[in-house]
């Protein structure tokens, strides 16, 4: 093996220093930098987008706050308007209850008073058919028909009474 011979150690500790010191070059002056300014541009892009959620965290919750303002806003309009429509829906109905009411007291008042007028009509009838039917069972039972008069007056005054 030619790497362990001792006459050619020296050249080959030569070149092994060589190509040590090239590569070193090249390591410290071209890959490095390039390795360092790729860690920096991902250091300097996770700061920005750090900054960037930060600042969209803090625009978000700002929409929330004035969305949680507008929804109350929004519930308080929509309760007043509800409570407005059922003012306005109870006046109406007692303004119809009213009306109804009133019609009825207008046909309740003409009931009664046509019932009162067929009352007095039938009251009447009654009086005469009481009269008529009073003197046939006293000619009856009587044998003679009584005065029409005093019947008329009897029936009158019993009718008073009851």
């Amino acid at each position: 093996m030619p790497q362990l011979e001792t006459a050619t150690f020296l050249p080959q500790l030569v070149w092994l220093a060589i190509t040590f010191v090239v590569l070193y070059l090249l390591m410290a002056k071209v890959a490095l930098p390039r390795v360092a300014g790729v860690l920096d541009e991902r250091k300097k892009r996770l700061e920005h987008d750090l900054e960037e959620a930060a600042r969209l965290k803090r625009e978000t919750e700002k929409a929330i706050a004035e969305y949680e303002q507008a929804l109350a806003a929004a519930r308080t309009k929509a309760q007043t308007i509800a409570g407005d429509a059922r003012a306005k829906m109870a006046a109406d109905a007692a303004a119809v209850r009213a009306r109804s009411e009133a019609g009825i007291a207008e046909q309740t008042k003409a009931a009664e008073a046509r019932i009162l007028a067929a009352k007095q009509q039938a009251l009447g009838a009654l009086k005469a058919v009481a009269v008529d039917t009073a003197s046939d069972v006293v000619a009856k039972l009587g044998g003679a028909a009584p005065a029409a008069g005093a019947v008329e007056a009897a029936v009158t005054g019993a009718m008073a009474r009851n």
